[in-house]
């Protein structure tokens, strides 16, 4: 047996998330029958993190046990040629058995992109979340900044949401302006339920004057979902990058996309 990683670039749009559910319509059901179909193997794939319906992926990280013995480069075509236009492997690499996709992690990076403009645009449908009103980026620059550190992110959580627990440490946020589109990214050791989306949206109820950058303070304080700004759309939301020890030595790419807003 010998267990290989993959990294997975998708387009959410035509799936109900990454995580498997009972009708298929997922990508870990979607690509556990193509690596299936591929190896001959009854296969469970280990994400590193779930993904909700709507929302992209750059580079998802999985891992799977096999008894299959094929080269990298194989893997990737083999495997690409049984998957829908939407899902594709971008590279595979076998691992020490104790490498967890999900576990071994050390951080998760998530950009958002926001078409602002006063005229929504059919070339950004499902690629970037939209809006109209002009947006302050300095002021949601510096409410951002709050955000930073480790926190109770329960303002952020979704009802739902089954993490054992609300604190996160978020290592890294920023925020440009690229003609009109308004590029986010965060980086932290894990997220929540719709975290990023909710952060967005609150965010943007700066950048448009409602409040003033101090309130994502108040809002971490008050610890209440129910009075920050409601979630935003997923169609903006790209997973970037997993990142790992480099002594796992896989072959990720740089967390830029052309696609993507960079």
């Amino acid at each position: 047996m010998r267990r290989m990683a993959i990294g997975i670039e998708y387009d959410g749009s035509p799936w109900h998330g990454w995580q498997k559910q009972p009708d298929g319509k997922t990508v870990q059901n979607r690509l556990e029958q193509a690596i299936e179909r591929f190896t001959g193997e009854n296969i469970t794939l280990i994400g590193a993190g779930r993904t909700d319906s709507g929302v992209h992926a750059i580079e998802q990280v999985a891992h799977l046990d096999t008894t299959v013995h094929r080269d990298a480069f194989s893997w990737v075509r083999g495997v690409n040629s049984f998957l829908d236009h939407s899902i594709a492997l971008r590279w595979a690499c076998e691992v020490p058995g104790d490498f967890h996709a999900r576990n071994s992690a050390l951080a998760r990076r998530y950009r958002y992109l926001l078409y602002n403009n006063p005229v929504r645009s059919p070339l950004s449908r499902k690629r970037a979340g939209w809006f109209f009103r002009p947006l302050e980026v300095e002021a949601m620059q510096d409410a951002a900044r709050f955000l930073l550190g480790e926190h109770d992110f329960s303002a952020f959580r979704a009802s739902e949401c089954q993490a054992a627990t609300p604190v996160k440490t978020m290592q890294d946020i920023s925020i440009e302006r690229q003609a009109d589109l308004l590029v986010f990214e965060f980086e932290a050791s894990a997220f929540l339920q719709h975290m990023v989306r909710n952060i967005v949206g609150s965010l943007i109820y700066v950048g448009k004057g409602e409040h003033d950058p101090s309130w994502i303070k108040t809002l971490l304080e008050g610890k209440d979902r129910n009075r920050a700004a409601p979630t935003f759309m997923p169609d903006g939301l790209y997973l970037v990058k997993v990142r790992y020890d480099a002594k796992w030595n896989l072959p990720q790419s740089t967390p830029g996309h052309h696609l993507a807003g960079r």
